[in-house]
Parts: structure tokens; C-alpha cells; sequence
């Protein structure tokens, strides 16, 4: 079962791979801005005066948008910092540039905090390749983010960013996958339980 589940979430996150690589730059830069208007909606709905949210890769829907409004309004943001033991740590702000981390993708230079700093967010921003109608998420197969919301002490609203195309009925799960409270595309904002 495992291994059903396995070959089926590498060739959904293949198929996702090609399709954002297809997308032209007028695409990404008009999904971009509607990724921060939801976003942007979504943190000031909540209240949220701390986040978590990650720097997006040019093939990723655009998280930079929102970022530089959040820090630009007093938003506190931490971003993660993959280490090689599975676990994330965290930087705030942006102060330290930017490095290439452990798989190769650039990742924010700044101060390390520690794996235990994403306990105190009001609001947690993760990637996905795709997301379903029941709060599945399905990541990169790395497993960071599984491990990270498994861990929390007390787990802050969660929400996946995704394209539009990304929100499916269904996506292979297995027992490691850690659900997500929503999803935010750049048109719309899905909310999948009650906290």
C-alpha cells in the first residue's frame, strides 16, 4: 500500500513539475499578485502578527509579493532553513541575504532561532505541489514540513500556497502526512476545518 502510495505521489508531483514550468511570465507574475491579495487577506482576517512562510523558487506560485508586504507592516515572518537531520530551522525577517541550502534551493542566510521557533507563529504558510478538498497535503518528498507540523507543541492554523490548478479532489496520502487547515491560490482562499 505504502509503495502504491509512493509511485502515485512521484508521478502526480512529476506531472505538477512540468505544468509549472510551463507557465509563461506573464502567468507567474499575474498569479503572484493575486497569491499576495489572499495572502494578504488571510493574515489581516486572522489578526496574524507572526508568520511562517517560506521564499518561493521561481517555479513555485510567488510568496515574495506578500512577504515584503508583510515585513513592510510590521509583520514578524520566519522562514525555514532545511538542516540535514530532516528538521527545519528558522530565520526572521531578511536581513541575511540569501544562501543555497542543503538540496540546492536558495534559502535566507540570517541568524539561525532553532527548530523550536515556529511554535510561536499565529499563522503557518507551506509549500505544496498539490493540495486536496480534505486538507491533504502533498509536498515534495522530502518529508521537512511533515516533520515540522508533527512535532509543534501547540499547531498555529496551517494553510498550503498553491496554483489554482493544485487544489484536487484527491492526492495520495500516507500515515506521515500532515493535514493543512486551507489552502490559498492566487483566486481564492479554502478553509478545510474550524480552529
Amino acid at each position: 500500500m505504502a509503495a502504491t502510495a509512493d509511485k502515485a505521489k512521484r508521478a502526480l508531483r512529476a506531472e505538477i513539475r512540468a505544468r509549472r514550468r510551463s507557465l509563461s511570465s506573464t502567468e507567474a507574475a499575474l498569479a503572484g499578485e493575486g497569491l499576495r491579495r489572499n495572502l494578504q487577506t488571510l493574515v489581516t482576517a486572522r489578526g496574524a502578527q507572526s508568520v511562517s512562510c517560506y521564499r518561493s523558487t521561481p517555479t513555485e506560485p510567488s510568496t515574495r509579493p506578500f512577504v515584503t508586504w508583510a515585513l513592510t507592516h510590521g509583520i514578524r515572518v520566519l522562514f525555514p532553513i532545511s538542516r540535514d537531520d530532516g528538521l527545519l530551522d528558522w530565520t526572521a525577517g531578511e536581513q541575511g541575504g540569501e544562501a543555497t541550502g542543503l538540496w540546492g534551493i536558495s534559502e535566507p542566510a540570517g541568524e539561525r532561532l532553532g527548530p523550536r521557533a515556529i511554535n510561536d507563529v499565529d499563522l503557518i504558510l507551506v509549500p505544496a505541489s498539490a493540495v486536496d478538498t480534505q486538507g491533504t497535503r502533498l509536498g515534495w518528498g522530502r518529508g521537512y514540513f511533515d516533520k515540522t507540523l508533527g512535532s509543534l507543541e501547540k499547531r498555529p492554523p496551517v494553510y498550503a500556497v498553491v496554483f489554482d490548478n493544485e487544489v484536487l479532489p484527491d492526492v495520495p496520502k500516507e500515515a506521515h502526512d500532515q493535514p493543512v487547515n486551507g489552502v490559498v491560490t492566487p483566486s481564492r482562499i479554502l478553509d478545510f476545518s474550524c480552529d
